[in-house]
């Protein structure tokens, strides 16, 4: 379910603010604002279905699927095909949510 939330999340985020980089970057009108804001909203909600006891963890856990994803966007969205070096930051972003989430705890 974790793992649902944290896509779902980084997808919501991801959007809303594009809502705001179209229309204060790319001209679109205001209007865009509105999806984007319930977007963000859509975001803070899932991120509060993280099984964690703490917010933080579950934040910063949240952190690399969010550049991983960021990344996606970057290629699938706007087009423009991520570089080694787009990959690699993702894969070590990755493995730092692994390790924050897999982590034994004492």
């Amino acid at each position: 379910m974790s793992l649902l939330a944290y896509v779902g999340a980084a997808l919501a985020e991801i959007a809303g603010c594009f809502a705001f980089w179209s229309w204060l970057r790319l001209g679109r009108s205001v209007w865009w604002v509105v999806p984007g804001l319930a977007s963000l909203a859509a975001f803070a909600g899932l991120l509060t279905l993280v099984d964690s006891p703490a917010a933080g963890r579950a934040f910063a856990a949240y952190g690399g699927v969010y550049v991983a994803a960021s990344v996606l966007w970057l290629w699938l969205a706007e087009g423009h095909r991520p570089d080694r070096w787009d990959l690699a930051g993702s894969a070590v972003c990755l493995a730092g949510t692994a390790i924050i989430l897999l982590g034994r705890r004492g």
